[in-house]
């Protein structure tokens, strides 16, 4: 209900209000209509109507006004002269007349002052009255008869030609960093955008293009594309000319062997770059140090100062070549003038080749211990087996050459040499213990002690078995027994055996295994050619495909156990060769004998008994005969029976 009462209480004052405005607008009128009628009166009573009824522009209303044709176009060639010709499209100077919360009245000597938005204005925040600025003719009369002006189009028509002129007479430009965008950054050029990509910032990579946000800078342009309004410009070509301008000073003071002070810009596994103040130079890693450096950093670190003397340099391509190791003396001048071959030396392994390893005595000097000094044993293949990067050890001057700076080392010439009297320890015949080392195709190295290598050839191996590799009697690791056969001391070569010390099996095999016995036997291998069929005693036999046929036309398989019979036997050779096919055959043929045998007999039982017959005739009576030869028929008819068949 309050609420009520008080709306009806506001209508009621704005209605008061609004009769109070009507009262004050119709008092205005009849104010302007008294004093219009006033000033027609006025002009009625007053000189300014000439005598032929014209109104006379020229008086005032003191009478003053009456100018000659001489005065006349004199005053008007000086008020011609106050205003200025302005055409559409045109820049022109104006001068702020006044400024309010909006706009900033401008005076470009027009019939009439211009209008421009106070947001135009928001680079220049100490804008004041009568400051100068130039403005962009939009219309020279609106539908209002207002003069329209923009700062914006002038200050962007004025950067195009800025930006235009850049690029033709490539000139330095300056720009303001606005935002950061793909790829690049945003660049205010007197109010264009241009495009400033991350390649073209510095001839660094750059990571954080933030950092250039909201910085003034110089560009060069390189790119404008009329047709949509873009604009490339670069940072990065005016360091780079400022850069190759050093370089050129630089290098042509260059002298080889100068010394310079220089600072670590970058640093890779091949080397380090040093700025040399405005030109890079290359410290190769193997000038910076005389002793063996893995990588540079174990060295020098990123922006460290230091001296390093001029190599080489190249005037053409400004390449400069630096060596820091080069500043000291060479290591081997200072060498122990005592060292002499046959001196014992101690040092660290720096580096370990396929042919060797070097071992650094003092820093920059170095020695090789070849593969073939590093142990008495002849089975050493490889140095990483024997000796590591890091590894200290103590060695002997085989070699020394100072004019050359070189020098070979050996390590087993510390310890004695193990074939020395070899022929004492290991004559012909005697047994010992060796451990395998290696296998090849032909044989398997063994070890009986440090430095004493020797070989069991294949054949060497086994009596029984044949053995197509080392690798299915032994491996490597694995102790055996074995027999010095031959021995070559000059050469230092030990050939060894392993079956000899036991008997040759194959003189009891050959009483065993003779041709045609019989034997068990169970395939272990089925190959094209034939089966491996393992006989007793640990002895393989060899059956040809032809001869592995069962009787029901099948072939023998793998883990099958048959008979088999002995067709070859070879001792020389340790071959024998079986047949499961002949046993089955042989019985056929042997069937077919006894039965042929049988037959023959019964053919010579019946022939006997016809000659008995035939004797037997002679003496018969006629009776008889007729009975004979009925028994006659019988006979022969059951022999040609017999024959058929």
């Amino acid at each position: 209900m309050a609420k009520k009462l008080e709306a009806e209480k506001e209508l009621k004052a704005k209605q008061a209000e609004q009769d109070t405005d009507l009262k004050s607008v119709k008092e205005k009128e009849n104010i302007e209509s008294e004093a219009d009628e006033k000033f027609i009166s006025e002009i009625k009573s007053n000189t300014w109507i000439t005598p032929e009824g014209d109104f006379d522009w020229d008086q005032d209303d003191k009478g003053f006004g009456n100018y000659s044709d001489e005065e006349r176009a004199k005053l008007e060639e000086q008020y011609a002269g106050t205003f200025n010709s302005v055409n559409k499209g045109e820049i022109v100077e104006g001068t702020v007349v006044s400024i309010n919360n909006k706009d900033v009245v401008l005076n470009i000597g027009f019939k009439s002052d211009g209008l421009v938005s106070l947001s135009e204005f928001r680079d220049l925040p100490d804008l004041k009255k009568g400051d100068k600025v130039d403005v962009f003719v939009e219309q020279r009369e609106d539908e209002n008869g207002q003069l329209v002006l923009s700062r914006k189009r002038a200050k962007t028509q004025k950067s195009w030609e800025a930006i235009n002129e850049a690029l033709e007479n490539d000139t330095i430009i300056t720009g303001f960093v606005k935002s950061r965008t793909k790829g690049g950054l945003i660049v205010d050029i007197k109010g264009v955008e241009a495009f400033l990509p991350g390649s073209q910032i510095d001839i660094k990579p750059i990571r954080d293009y933030d950092i250039y946000v909201g910085k003034t800078m110089e560009f060069k342009v390189v790119k404008i594309n009329h047709e949509f309004k873009n604009v490339v410009v670069s940072h990065k070509v005016l360091i780079e000319d400022d850069l190759e301008n050093q370089k050129s000073e630089i290098v042509s003071k260059l002298e080889k062997g100068q010394v310079l002070e220089g600072t670590v810009k970058n640093i890779t596994d091949f080397g380090v770059f040093i700025d040399l103040g405005g030109v890079d130079g290359l410290l190769h890693i193997t000038d910076i140090s005389w002793g063996r450096i893995e990588h540079p950093k174990e060295v020098l670190s990123l922006d460290e100062k230091i001296n390093v003397v001029v190599l080489d340099f190249d005037d053409e391509k400004k390449r400069i070549a630096l060596g820091l190791k080069q500043l000291t003396p060479h290591p081997w001048e200072s060498l122990d003038t005592n060292l002499e071959v046959g001196s014992k030396v101690k040092g660290k392994i720096v580096t370990v080749a396929d042919y060797g390893a070097f071992l650094e005595i003092i820093p920059g000097v170095e020695g090789l211990i070849h593969v073939s000094e590093m142990s008495w044993s002849q089975n050493l293949r490889s140095p990483q087996e024997f000796l590591k990067v890091g590894d200290e050890v103590e060695a002997q001057v085989l070699t020394l050459d100072r004019d050359d700076r070189k020098m070979s080392l050996g390590i087993k010439q510390l310890t004695p040499d193990p074939w020395k009297d070899i022929a004492q320890r290991y004559p012909i015949g005697s047994q010992h213990k060796a451990v395998v080392k290696n296998m090849t195709n032909f044989g398997v190295f063994v070890e009986i002690e440090e430095g004493i290598d020797g070989l069991i050839h294949i054949s060497d191996l086994s009596w029984s078995k044949k053995i197509n590799h080392p690798n299915e009697f032994t491996k490597v690791g694995e102790e055996l027994d074995v027999v010095v056969l031959e021995l070559d001391e000059e050469n230092r070569k030990l050939s060894l055996g392993h079956k000899q010390l036991g008997e040759n099996p194959w003189d009891t095999f050959e009483t065993v295994f003779t041709l045609d016995s019989i034997h068990e036997g169970t395939v272990l291998k089925v190959t094209d050619k034939g089966d491996i069929v393992a006989l007793p005693y640990g002895v393989e036999g060899f059956c040809p495909s032809k001869h592995s046929i069962k009787e029901d036309g099948t072939a023998l398989k793998v883990d099958e156990t048959s008979n088999f019979k002995i067709i070859e036997f070879n001792k020389d050779a340790k071959r024998i060769v079986i047949s499961h096919s002949r046993i089955w055959e042989d019985e056929r043929a042997e069937a077919r004998v006894e039965e042929f045998n049988a037959r023959k007999k019964e053919a010579k039982a019946a022939s006997n008994a016809v000659k008995k017959v035939k004797d037997s005739v002679e003496k018969s009576t006629l009776g008889d005969l007729d009975v004979l030869a009925q028994l006659k028929e019988q006979m022969e008819g059951e022999e040609s029976s017999k024959k058929s068949k």
